[in-house]
């Protein structure tokens, strides 16, 4: 022992090592411990298996400890994982009754021997342990309450990607072909902002008010979006019957990349919010003639000086199946710059939001606010991608990746949990968009009613035997047609005492003074001196007054809570050693004891399993709150 001493400040050095115990020890600890509480890990052990032909003495459970302590600890590589891993490896095995660490090459050999039947167990065991326990006692699942007070659980579906930089090889004649080592896992595809070479896509699923994951299926490349999506769809749909929650009250929120007819399709019977990219819409003859009325509403967002105008369309075919649909166009004026969504014609930006939702119960612009607010699906992402950065590069096949994307998010959603009973909050309640305004409070004056406009009416015939309103059909130019063939335009327009918006058409009187049908369409016949007029009335919509309301919680305050408690609080590590018993002598084996793969999968498991008699391994862990301890079955003094 040498020492320093200069002024009040002493310094005493040893040669004698003290490793100090890894920051996310802890919480490693907790976490599984409270899987065992739960029968997870032999779950795993009994639904988990995958057998090949010289497995070692290692079977499935070590070598996902391994990446269930590599998501928690939050290290960017497994090299730094495992150095600082190393030496508290026995005792970290021990948490899950296992002898020995696996090495990191048996690791990568695992996982690149590793099938995809495994992995749907373990995915489909994922999903069991979310949907088994409620996040909270009274069973909530956060909603998103309609103005006609229709409840509905709002799920986020979205692709994320992650490219990878790859070195340029020689390419001549005497050499061989180049092999990559991350051509099983990647292809060619878009790389966003990531800079790269090659791509892998992968489609997450999130509870919009729990921020649980619900799952992760990823492909090469661009990926199987549609495949991918009836993925996300099945576990959305146990995710449903878990809460015994019908298929009506589920409403799904996608990107872009999923607005064409042949994916609404493939949502049959789920309510949705989609930007639409079948700008072929557009050219619909009641899309024409819509945008050639006077919009429904002005959209605009406090942290943007764009305002959009929406005109809602109800009831137009999309794509080449001709789904029916809720067709809500957005424009605004182009800008300088091209807009990086919609299309610009004319100078006209032109965006598609596509839906089921009832205009009784979600006005456009509550629609299109719905589909921004995908906005706050973002930051979880991020959260994600700082914690534990699940699109590392952890193996280089297909099977082995997807493993490890599979228990970083259910070290996420046990976080979550946990953090819940750690500091248990009410679920919040936000007025997403705001009542509307009864009709015998607006005033004449209002340019437009709150709820938007229904379809264009006209009067019904004023004398038997001439021509109606009905008789002129709206044209996708935004003129009328009368029945002798002439165009009729729009020339003023002024609102109701009841907020309807009138529009007046009228033709050309050199067209009505030689038209053959002027007895049956004028009332005084040809002593009519003024050209024929037509009005269309603009009726408000009947919407439900009440506001659209959001109920959630919070998306990272019960999950870092739980972290900074198991992060900043003392870790002590005993380990009492017992006296090893004696040594047999070496058994002669047979030829078929000697082949690993031919035992049965309990005798591959007992291999690495942790014997009894070892020694008894004690942790402390500071600062937990009595109910905190209770809940995980943990004593409170040791």
């Amino acid at each position: 022992m040498n020492s320093i001493a200069d002024g009040s400040v002493i310094i005493q050095t040893s040669s004698h090592s003290v490793l100090s115990t890894p920051s996310w020890f802890g919480e490693a600890t907790l976490i599984v411990e409270h899987l065992r509480k739960q029968g997870v890990l032999s779950a795993i052990n009994e639904r988990v298996r995958f057998a090949r032909r010289r497995f070692g003495r290692y079977e499935v459970i070590d070598f996902l400890a391994v990446l269930v302590g590599y998501a928690i600890s939050g290290e960017r590589t497994l090299e730094a994982f495992y150095e600082g891993l190393q030496p508290f490896a026995p005792t970290f095995m021990a948490l899950f009754d296992r002898d020995q660490l696996p090495a990191r090459s048996t690791l990568s050999r695992f996982l690149a021997a590793l099938t995809q039947e495994p992995v749907e167990a373990l995915r489909s065991l994922f999903l069991d342990d979310l949907l088994s326990r409620p996040l909270s006692k009274e069973r909530q699942t956060g909603d998103l309450v309609d103005r006609e007070g229709f409840e509905r659980v709002v799920f986020d579906i979205d692709g994320t990607r992650e490219a990878a930089r790859q070195r340029a090889l020689p390419q001549t004649e005497e050499l061989p072909p180049a092999f990559r080592r991350l051509d099983e896992v990647c292809a060619a595809g878009y790389t966003g902002r990531k800079r790269g070479e090659v791509v892998r896509t992968r489609t997450v699923v999130s509870q919009a008010h729990s921020y649980q994951w619900l799952g992760s299926f990823g492909n090469r490349g661009n990926g199987l979006y549609r495949a991918e999506l009836r993925q996300a769809l099945s576990a959305i749909g146990r995710y449903l019957a878990a809460h015994q929650l019908p298929q009506e009250r589920a409403l799904l929120r996608l990107d872009g990349q999923y607005g064409t007819g042949a994916v609404l399709a493939d949502l049959a019977g789920f309510s949705f919010v989609i930007r639409g990219k079948e700008y072929a819409v557009l050219d619909h003859p009641l899309v024409q003639a819509r945008l050639h009325l006077p919009p429904d509403q002005l959209q605009h967002r406090p942290e943007s000086q764009l305002v959009r105008s929406l005109y809602d369309c109800p009831d137009v075919p999309v794509g080449s199946l001709g789904v029916q649909c809720r067709v809500v166009v957005a424009t605004h004026p182009a800008g300088k710059k091209k807009s990086r969504v919609g299309v610009t014609r004319c100078g006209i930006v032109y965006e598609l939001f596509f839906t089921h939702l009832p205009q009784q119960a979600f006005t456009a612009s509550d629609v299109v606010e719905l589909y921004l607010h995908r906005g706050a699906f973002e930051p979880a992402l991020a959260d994600e991608d700082v914690e534990q950065d699940p699109d590392r590069w952890c193996s280089q096949s297909p099977s082995g990746q997807e493993c490890w994307q599979i228990v970083s998010q259910w070290v996420w959603n046990l976080r979550l949990e946990l953090g819940h009973q750690l500091e248990p909050t009410p679920m919040r309640t936000t007025e997403f968009a705001p009542a509307i305004t009864p009709k015998s409070e607006q005033t004449a004056d209002s340019p437009a009613p709150a709820s938007g406009y229904g379809p264009p009416a006209t009067a019904t015939s004023w004398k038997v035997g001439r021509f109606s309103g009905k008789d002129f059909a709206l044209q996708p130019d935004g003129t009328l047609c009368c029945p002798a063939g002439k165009t009729l335009h729009p020339t003023e327009q002024r609102t109701e005492h009841d907020g309807s918006l009138r529009v007046l058409y009228a033709a050309r009187i050199g067209d009505c003074r030689v038209c053959p049908l002027r007895e049956q369409c004028q009332w005084h016949g040809r002593e009519t001196t003024k050209p024929r007029r037509v009005s269309l009335l603009l009726h408000p919509l009947s919407v439900g007054s009440a506001p659209v309301l959001w109920q959630d919680w919070s998306r990272r305050e019960q999950r870092r809570a739980c972290m900074r408690l198991l992060r900043r609080q003392r870790v002590d590590i005993t380990l009492e050693q017992a006296q090893s018993p004696p040594v047999p002598s070496s058994p002669i084996f047979s030829r078929a004891q000697r082949a690993h793969y031919r035992l049965s999968f309990a005798e591959r498991l007992v291999r690495n399993a942790r014997v009894s008699t070892a020694g008894r391994i004690t942790i402390q862990l500071f600062g937990m709150p009595d109910a905190f301890s209770n809940f995980l079955g943990l004593p409170t003094q040791l």
